[in-house]
């Protein structure tokens, strides 16, 4: 069965988020990757120190099978957090053909923002808004790569 969770944007404040979020549910951050830690990242040139330093992506389990996820959608990378763009569902898909499937039928009429690829955190992912304006993320982990 697929797995849904959630996927917060926000200006900077992430880890603080995170850090009350963790303290809220009672539970402990399982992934924490920051910009600093991406091979050939895309914009770093114009990056301080402190950029680097923010969230690319982080994970916390909320229930036994949803998990609150996160990025610093930061400017300096072409980001702007405003109301209704600060979170995405994202979706694991069961196969990399039922990625597909959802992606296709979700984006119809809409605008994909990263066509569906794989990525260097080992995952099949892409992005997009539908036609109705919410924004999805579709990811497919293939169980065998351990990943």
């Amino acid at each position: 069965m697929s797995k849904v969770n959630i996927y917060l944007n926000f200006s900077g404040n992430t880890e603080d988020a995170f850090k009350f979020y963790q303290s809220a549910f009672a539970t402990e951050i399982n992934f924490l990757q920051r910009f600093k830690d991406i091979p050939n990242l895309p914009g770093a040139e114009t990056m301080n120190e402190e950029d680097l330093n923010k969230i690319m992506h982080i994970s916390l389990p909320i229930t036994e099978n949803c998990f609150l996820m996160g990025t610093d959608a930061l400017e300096k990378l072409g980001h702007k957090v405003v109301f209704g763009n600060n979170f995405h569902i994202s979706v694991d898909a069961n196969s990399k053909s039922h990625a597909d499937e959802l992606f296709s039928k979700l984006s119809n009429d809409g605008t994909i923002t990263q066509s569906l690829a794989d990525m260097f955190w080992g995952a099949y992912f892409g992005s997009l808004t539908d036609k109705f304006g919410v924004q999805w993320m579709i990811n497919y982990h293939n169980k065998l790569s351990n990943k």
